[in-house]
């Protein structure tokens, strides 16, 4: 639901039929309305222009190219349609396309990869995220990214445990869940993120919108 307490309108694009009427199927069960559905870029598009959902959720490779049609599409929706957020669904990790994807802002975009839609709670609480403005990065993705961190960079500010955190963080844990992962109090650990953004230079944004900030450093930092 809304904010104002109607059904989130929902278009979704992807070119394989029975993966889209399972997302179709995942998103009503949840209570979501989808008004429009794509096979390809174009079709998206012209979906969303039409309808103005809340969401448009499309996969990465769609015809004629089977490339980054979806990401493409994407891009035009957050430039024509900046109050319809965007979720992209990707097979494999691919930080390149995640980075492009959220360009200098996380606001109302996520990208995750499509087994998360075999986990509905979860799947449907990032679109919902996106709705709302807010961000949604597949944890595996990010951690994916900390793996690969390169020293010298701006990560390198944090200290052992700040990176610690940040990486609890990359697996999309609430924060009872990490401080309990580090033997810590809640506190403490509010301490520690709110170092990290300062460290980071992340903007006062809501939270959730700062700890996909912090995963942007990272990938910034890996394109450098």
């Amino acid at each position: 639901m809304t904010a104002g307490g109607e059904r989130l309108r929902v278009v979704v694009a992807e070119d394989a039929f029975l993966t889209r009427a399972g997302i179709v199927r995942v998103l009503e069960q949840a209570g979501c309305a989808v008004v429009g559905e794509a096979q390809d870029g174009d079709e998206l598009l012209a979906e969303v222009r039409e309808r103005r959902p809340d969401v448009a959720i499309t996969d990465i490779r769609m015809p004629p190219t089977h490339t980054d049609e979806g990401v493409r599409a994407a891009a035009v929706i957050r430039a024509e349609l900046p109050e319809t957020g965007v979720l992209v669904l990707s097979q494999y990790v691919n930080e390149r396309y995640a980075l492009e994807l959220l360009g200098d802002s996380a606001a109302g975009v996520g990208y995750l990869l499509k087994q998360r839609v075999l986990e509905p709670e979860g799947f449907v609480d990032a679109v919902r995220q996106v709705a709302r403005g807010g961000s949604a990065l597949d944890p595996e993705v990010v951690a994916h990214m900390l793996d690969r961190r390169r020293p010298g960079g701006s990560l390198d500010r944090l200290s052992a445990r700040e990176r610690d955190v940040l990486a609890e963080m990359a697996q999309g844990k609430a924060n009872a869940a990490i401080a309990t992962a580090l033997g810590i109090g809640e506190h403490t650990l509010q301490r520690q993120i709110g170092s990290i953004f300062a460290k980071l230079e992340l903007p006062a944004t809501g939270e959730e919108h700062r700890r996909v900030l912090a995963v942007l450093a990272y990938l910034r930092e890996q394109e450098a």
